[in-house]
């Protein structure tokens, strides 16, 4: 005999129901480094001897990896690729060219796809950006992290102040969108400093500036041994610096550490930050695809050399890869949304949320009054932003929407 389920069972589903899938991101992971940064707590590897050994193998498993997901995203079309790391800059130009033929050829894209790569200054050649450019990248995301010798020594980067200049001049014979990723509070670093970063960075009037905070994360070099930091003082007033500088120069502060000239979104990490889907393909790469029932987050092998010896058996078994995976409870579904979307200056509209995430506004509504009270965030019936006190202090303003354990 079936059983009955009452309204209250409905009520109180986890499920979502989701009318509409979001737009889908194709994140492609190459986990190797030169040598592994001394803040980096990212999937990245050292690599030993000649990274052209590992091309072949790992282009060859990244295809594979691709198709063995198809069927969780058929009928969707790509809206935007992203090759993070590690560097992917190591690979070739060719072995790049191999792998977006690939995805061509498996899954649709949507029109005028934005295609990024992640690139070290300290591998940049003419002639090898120039080929990346032919196989189709259309965007250049270049880790400069500070333009200052001495910063960049205790970063720990295989790069100088010379190639990062030059790095830039390489990329903009070849590439129309081009973003330059900054750090600031370094250690020992002055304000003097770190504006002499932001002014060389507007100098070169690249279309987009990302300026982030050093931060010590766990399982890092620098989170055992601390080196000295600004302080919270010095480093609000870097903060300050950047943002009327870069809105001086015509930037646009969209996201808590994004800074872009008008058109230049970058549209990839927007769909991050609206809880879009995106497929993660590669050692240690992150999904997060949507269902009309539910909303999955995978995580691949981390280990490149355990991705690699995943033995593919059945092409019909789509977590052999995969290393987590789990549905993202309704509780966290609230959470992740306003984690990511809150980082924006304009906010969102409350629409989205619920066709996001099959959530009403109204289940969090006592958190709401509570951030609205205490001047964090403003809102309208249909619209939800920080406020510039939200957006200074963020990890306060998320904190009262941390869901229950």
């Amino acid at each position: 005999m079936a059983s009955i389920i009452s309204p209250s069972d409905i009520f109180n589903s986890q499920a979502p129901e989701l009318k509409q899938l979001p737009p889908l991101g194709l994140y492609i992971h190459i986990p190797w480094c030169v040598t592994k940064c001394p803040y980096c707590d990212f999937n990245s590897h050292q690599v030993n001897g000649n990274v052209d050994s590992l091309e072949h193998e790992y282009v060859s498993r990244l295809i594979r990896d691709l198709e063995i997901a198809l069927p969780q995203i058929w009928g969707r079309k790509i809206s935007s690729i992203f090759f993070g790391g590690g560097t992917p800059s190591l690979f070739s130009a060719r072995a790049i060219d191999t792998i977006l033929t690939a995805v061509r050829t498996l899954v649709p894209l949507e029109d005028q796809i934005e295609i990024t790569l992640e690139a070290n200054p300290g591998t940049f050649e003419s002639k090898k950006f120039a080929d990346f450019h032919t196989a189709g990248i259309n965007r250049l995301s270049i880790g400069i992290q500070s333009f200052n010798p001495t910063h960049l020594r205790n970063l720990g980067r295989i790069h100088d102040d010379k190639e990062a200049r030059h790095a830039v001049k390489i990329a903009q014979k070849y590439f129309k969108n081009i973003n330059l990723d900054l750090m600031y509070a370094l250690s020992n670093q002055t304000l003097e400093e770190a504006a002499e970063d932001i002014e060389t960075a507007c100098n070169f009037n690249v279309q987009h500036i990302s300026a982030y905070h050093l931060t010590l994360e766990p399982n890092t070099l620098f989170h055992r041994y601390p080196p000295p930091l600004p302080d919270d003082e010095l480093s609000a007033n870097m903060q300050l610096m950047i943002e009327e500088r870069l809105e001086r120069s015509g930037y646009i502060n969209y996201e808590t550490s994004a800074f872009a000239c008008p058109g230049y979104k970058s549209k990839h990490n927007l769909n991050y930050w609206l809880f879009g889907d995106y497929l993660g393909i590669g050692a240690g790469a992150h999904s997060k695809i949507s269902f009309a029932d539910r909303i999955v987050r995978q995580v691949r092998y981390k280990n490149p050399k355990e991705y690699l010896l995943k033995k593919i058996v059945d092409m019909n078994s789509p977590n052999v890869l995969l290393q987590e995976r789990h549905e993202v409870s309704k509780n966290d579904r609230w959470f992740e949304f306003l984690m990511n979307a809150l980082r924006l200056t304009d906010g969102f509209e409350i629409a989205l949320l619920q066709e996001r995430t099959g959530l009403s506004i109204t289940g969090i509504q006592q958190q709401l009054n509570e951030a609205e009270q205490r001047g964090l965030i403003i809102r309208s019936h249909s619209h939800m932003a920080p406020t510039l006190t939200g957006k200074r202090f963020l990890n306060d303003l998320l904190q009262i929407f941390l869901p229950e354990k």
